[in-house]
């Protein structure tokens, strides 16, 4: 396989779970599994969109994927360095080339420092330059994120609107030039008209620096706009994953089913089968057994309790893990 063609980041079998400690001792009694068993390949300037209810393990996969949260098990590889076991120089030096945007843009900012002072910040820990080369860089990419590289630069952060102090987040990003970068929530907190402001300097920047996104989001109608392929996840696991025109054309699971017919149809003359899901989402303390969303599926079936479905294959890049794509499944279904 060419470089071209190899995929950037390969993430396989990964798994984070959080222990539960009690008594005096601080003893073990259980685990929250927040991240169980995810595995996905992100290919060079690709975006995969990464989408799910709030609590399903996408920014902890996100987190886990940088070691900003150690990984419980499971292989994550970066260009084919294994992130895992990279330790001391190796890890900072492959820290700079995987960067995160933060879904709080006024928390992730320190406060006491200024713009300026934190765009340069993760140059000079690299060596990036002298001081004039950094603050040379650190106004170029000011002024490409949309911000005012002369008035901007020595201000702080409460100074800035929400909007603005994301484009501080990306830019602050973008300073150490990597290659990768996880985009946890970038949009969720702003107003609409923003979101797509950030969407479109994300998908412009993508194409000046060749960058390759994770894209965390619980909004599908926004991942529809900046992913080549979405993943969607349900209780710390994939339950679907496709190139973005398949899976909003041709849902096969039944949560992405569910999760699509609630994005809200922009013509009110056009109706729309909501799909209304029952129950609450299991606790990742006790997950249930065989399929995780069997608890709450419309189309459940006596298989679906018993065994976890494996990833069918409905074309080449399209994979959904239901028992309803099985000849066997479908028999059994109860609608």
């Amino acid at each position: 396989m060419s470089e071209a063609k190899k995929p950037l980041l390969e993430v396989k079998d990964l798994k984070t779970w959080f222990p539960i400690r009690s008594g005096i001792f601080s003893k073990v009694t259980g685990q929250v599994k927040a991240v169980d068993g995810v595995s996905f390949s992100l290919g060079r300037k690709e975006t995969l969109g990464l989408v799910g209810e709030s609590g399903c393990g996408k920014t902890t996969v996100g987190r886990s994927i940088l070691r900003l949260i150690e990984p419980t098990q499971g292989s994550v590889k970066f260009d084919g360095i294994d992130v895992l076991s990279t330790e001391g120089e190796q890890l900072r030096a492959l820290r700079k080339r995987m960067q995160i945007i933060f879904q709080d843009p006024y928390g992730s900012l320190n406060p006491r420092m200024t713009v300026g002072s934190i765009l340069s910040e993760g140059p000079h820990i690299h060596k990036m330059g002298n001081d004039k080369e950094i603050r040379e860089r650190i106004q170029h990419l000011m002024d490409r994120c949309g911000l005012d590289p002369i008035n901007h630069i020595n201000r702080y952060p409460h100074e800035f609107s929400g909007g603005q102090r994301q484009r501080v987040g990306i830019a602050r990003a973008l300073s150490v030039d990597p290659e990768f970068i996880v985009c946890d929530e970038a949009v969720s907190a702003l107003d609409v008209s923003i979101q797509a402001q950030i969407i479109n300097l994300l998908l412009d920047l993508q194409d000046e620096f060749e960058l390759s996104y994770l894209f965390i989001a619980h909004d599908l109608a926004v991942v529809e706009h900046i992913s080549d392929r979405v993943a969607v996840m349900y209780l710390g696991k994939i339950v679907e994953e496709a190139a973005s025109d398949d899976l909003y054309a041709d849902p096969r699971h039944p949560y992405t089913r569910a999760l699509l017919s609630a994005v809200p149809e922009p013509d009110p003359r056009r109706k729309k089968n909501r799909i209304l899901l029952e129950g609450d989402v299991p606790s990742p303390i006790n997950p249930p057994s065989g399929c995780p969303f069997h608890t709450r599926c419309p189309q459940v079936g006596p298989r679906c309790s018993k065994s976890v479905p494996e990833g069918f294959k409905i074309t080449s890049d399209h994979h959904s893990y239901c028992w309803l794509e099985s000849k066997e499944g479908v028999g059994e279904v109860s609608v």
